[in-house]
């Protein structure tokens, strides 16, 4: 159940209220919005909860909730939420472009696509320290080292570190170096993880399953906000379907279909969902045609030396052409740049 209060209810009235809907045996998430305080009410419904509630002065009305996602909802914050993190700006109106190789291989590597995506416009760097891989004789990331290169890189670009946590174990060590945490499409489901990543303070950025639907997606979601954490950031990556001309497919009316029903930003990965350097650039444009609220783009300095996924990998030069564009369509859409 939503529980509206009434418009200028006082800090006082909202703890209060928050104490009586735990009081319910329901869990209390107050979300804060630019008219209004509302009150996410979660938890097993039982009769006469929501008449308990409306009887209470500080409330203006109690609204269901019909989503199986609660929090995630749009009918519980009708306000897009905005994810920020140093100069990265996601949602609301803000477009956050993320760019930087699959893998930190080493310092001189990192350095220069974080000067490079830099001047070209970026305001987030993204680099695998810990790589899941198909294969375990894969290259598995530099780990730490890599965390600490990255830690390097926004110390002089100023870019928001983004990096990938595969297991609970290292959410403490990554979110020491991380501006946000990334939950890789294997991970979508890893309900542990999920939870831990909800309890640091830290923004998220939750990539979709292959496989998953849209209610998998958001109730995946669902899991960090639960803990308290309503820095989340969906991105769409692709799916796997019977076509082979592509890696994955890459479903732009996820994002449409998303913003209707959620108020979290939504984000899209054209490397990974095309898996072809040279379909990035159009997919990049297309998906800020789609309204999407930003952008998470592989970038190497020489791809065809890139120790994983070169050939999803666009030059910094392209990912400067490619910024152009998007900035070309955003403009057209009255959208501006986070």
């Amino acid at each position: 159940m939503i529980v509206v209060l009434k418009r200028h209810a006082t800090q006082e009235q909202v703890e209060r209220m928050a104490r009586r809907v735990e009081e319910l045996g329901l869990k209390a998430h107050v979300i804060v919005g630019t008219e209004r305080t509302v009150i996410a009410a979660i938890g097993e419904k039982r009769n006469g909860e929501q008449q308990k509630l409306e009887s209470c002065e500080e409330v203006e009305r109690v609204v269901p909730i019909l989503a199986p996602y609660k929090v995630a909802s749009v009918e519980t914050k009708p306000e897009p939420t905005v994810v920020r993190a140093l100069d990265l700006a996601v949602g609301g109106g803000h477009i956050g472009m993320i760019a930087g190789p699959c893998s930190v291989e080493g310092e001189e590597q990192i350095m220069q696509v974080a000067r490079q995506v830099k001047e070209a416009g970026a305001k987030g760097l993204r680099g695998g320290a810990f790589k899941p891989r198909t294969s375990p004789y894969s290259f598995q990331g530099l780990k730490e080292k890599g965390l600490e290169l990255l830690a390097a890189a926004r110390e002089e670009t100023g870019l928001a570190v983004v990096t990938e946590v595969m297991t609970p174990g290292h959410v403490e060590m990554v979110a020491r170096y991380a501006d946000v945490l990334q939950i890789g499409a294997r991970n979508m489901q890893n309900y542990h993880l999920l939870q831990a990543v909800g309890e640091v303070p830290r923004p998220v950025l939750l990539k979709r399953g292959p496989s998953a639907t849209m209610d998998e997606f958001l109730l995946a979601a669902e899991y960090i906000l639960d803990q308290g954490n309503q820095q989340v950031i969906l991105c769409e990556r692709g799916i796997r379907t019977f076509e082979t001309h592509t890696r994955f497919t890459l479903p732009l009316a996820t994002v449409p279909y998303l913003k209707q029903r959620t108020h979290l930003p939504v984000m899209v990965d054209p490397s990974h969902g095309t898996g072809i350097a040279s379909l990035v650039p159009s997919m990049c444009t297309a998906a800020i045609a789609a309204g999407c609220d930003g952008l998470l783009i592989e970038v190497h300095p020489d791809p065809s030396k890139a120790v994983s996924d070169g050939a999803q990998t666009i030059t910094p030069a392209v990912f400067a052409q490619t910024l152009e564009q998007c900035r070309k369509v955003a403009a057209a859409l009255g959208r501006g740049e986070g």
